[in-house]
């Protein structure tokens, strides 16, 4: 920076900002601040104390802001009359109080410059009622964007909740139906017992029977998955060998026996063991023997699912966790597919992860909202006749001081004419009623002026991509604020 200049008035009336002004205005201004000439490089940088006004009366030069450990270029002028620096110093105390950019003299230039409490003085005194309305607009735009905000996520919220519900019932349905079978079964138990008990069983045929049934129980633990050709043959085998030797109900009793991992060879040396005069009498307490223990899998299956539901709606939520905190993509987006699980109709999910994604810092319920956005717009764009198919495609990747976050679908694409648009608040494609326009917009905003990311989309006819880029180490400041750059 040079040694300031005169100020010259005549100079100051050929910009737009200050045609306007009456001589005596422009004096004041002249008298309050000053001409500088600054040479290519750094003017100021973001969060250095926001002490004046700059407005540009000659040269080129670039805003940007701090995203991890690189600065992000956002504009670039050579306009004269551009203003930038603490232009919200007349807001008051706590507002602008630091550069909320950076600003980087790309030639060198020439700025008229103000201090920022003589800019304030000037606002507050000749336009005490525009000050009012910029306060208004200012503070007034930024509840309502909250509210905006809170808005969506419980419109979010309140369909998720409905998929979930459904996904809790099927489990808790399960468990409920398998309990009530199990006590039938254990009551039959009891029965046996009590027969045993009379006397028909000799010492050493029970020590047998007990012994297989270890064995059965080891082999519902280990049982394979067949196909269900695989296990309809094998029951009526295993059927058709109960009632060879005389075991009553044979086709009733193979599905637990072959759900089991048993078979015929296995029967074979039960036979061997208990004779065929007992055989009937063994098969039937192995059958409650395999029943209650498959009944008991499935009981732990479901009240399992349901925990890892509930755990999952807790990820989603961000329940019990700081706002701001250390967070792991992968999780997020798995919590996010389990509460979008109703919508994903015949839809095939693709998983590209990168196992050495690193933790980031950020916001992760709102994070949680980003994805949920982007996830229930690529399912949207693949469903037809209310049913979704087609392939939902989630990569991530490392690129130096940033994760990459991909969202694919192979939906129709977005049109040429509106893909320039989709950003843009309540801007939609969907039908009257089905959206509010508001969902990219809040994610743009979470992602880029919440985290100083950036959200980007590419599309055609069969692809449609949304990329999702966050800084590693997060925002610079562990707050919730949402303001962009100065006015240039």
């Amino acid at each position: 920076m040079t040694a300031p200049h005169d100020c010259l008035k005549d100079e100051l009336r050929t910009l737009f900002l200050f045609e306007k002004l009456s001589d005596e205005q422009l004096e004041w201004l002249c008298e309050r601040g000053r001409i500088e000439e600054y040479p290519a490089g750094v003017v100021y940088r973001q969060e250095d104390p926001a002490e004046s006004l700059f407005v540009l009366l000659d040269g080129t030069v670039a805003l940007s802001q701090r995203v991890g450990d690189a600065d992000v270029e956002t504009n670039r002028t050579d306009h004269r009359g551009v203003y930038a620096g603490a232009w919200r110093s007349f807001l008051g105390e706590g507002v602008g109080a630091t550069y909320n950019s950076s600003m980087r003299a790309v030639t060198d230039c020439r700025f008229y410059v103000l201090p920022s409490a003589d800019f304030a003085e000037l606002m507050q005194t000749w336009f005490p009622m525009a000050v009012h309305l910029l306060e208004g607009v200012f503070y007034g735009g930024k509840r309502t964007q909250r509210m905006i905000g809170e808005r969506e996520r419980l419109l979010a919220l309140g369909s998720l909740s409905a998929g979930l519900t459904h996904e809790l019932n099927n489990p808790a349905g399960a468990a409920v139906r398998a309990t009530s079978e199990l006590r039938t079964r254990v009551g039959g138990m009891r029965h046996k017992l009590a027969k045993i008990a009379a006397g028909a069983w000799h010492h050493d045929l029970l020590v047998q029977l007990m012994d297989l049934q270890e064995d059965a129980v080891d082999s519902v633990a280990k049982a394979p998955s067949l196909t269900p050709l695989e296990a309809s043959d094998r029951e009526d085998e295993i059927a058709d060998w109960l009632d060879d030797n005389d075991v009553d109900g044979g086709y009733e009793l193979a599905p637990a026996f072959v759900a089991a991992g048993l078979d015929v060879d296995w029967f074979e040396a039960v036979l061997a063991r208990v004779g065929a005069e007992m055989l009937p009498k063994a098969m039937a307490w192995l059958y409650y023997t395999v029943e209650t223990e498959l009944l008991l899998n499935e009981i732990s299956d479901s009240t399992t699912r349901i925990s890892a539901l509930v755990s999952a709606a807790k990820q989603y939520s961000q329940m019990d966790r700081a706002p701001f905190q250390t967070l792991d993509v992968h999780e997020l987006l798995g919590s996010t597919l389990v509460m979008l699980s109703q919508k994903l109709g015949d839809v095939t999910v693709v998983k590209e992860y990168d196992g050495a994604l690193p933790p980031i810092r950020g916001f992760g319920a709102e994070l949680n909202q980003v994805w949920t956005n982007l996830l229930d717009n690529a399912l949207g764009a693949m469903t037809s006749g209310g049913v979704a198919s087609g392939t939902l495609t989630l990569r991530t990747s490392h690129d130096g001081e940033f994760v990459l976050v991909e969202v694919g679908d192979t939906g129709p694409g977005i049109p040429d004419g509106v893909v320039d648009r989709i950003f843009e608040p309540f801007f939609t494609t969907k039908p009257v009623g089905e959206g509010t326009g508001l969902g990219l917009d809040i994610s743009w905003r979470i992602v880029v002026n919440k985290h100083h990311g950036d959200l980007s989309v590419k599309s055609e006819p069969g692809a449609t991509w949304f990329r999702v880029k966050l800084p590693v180490a997060g925002p610079a400041r562990e707050d919730e604020s949402d303001e962009q750059a100065g006015p240039v």
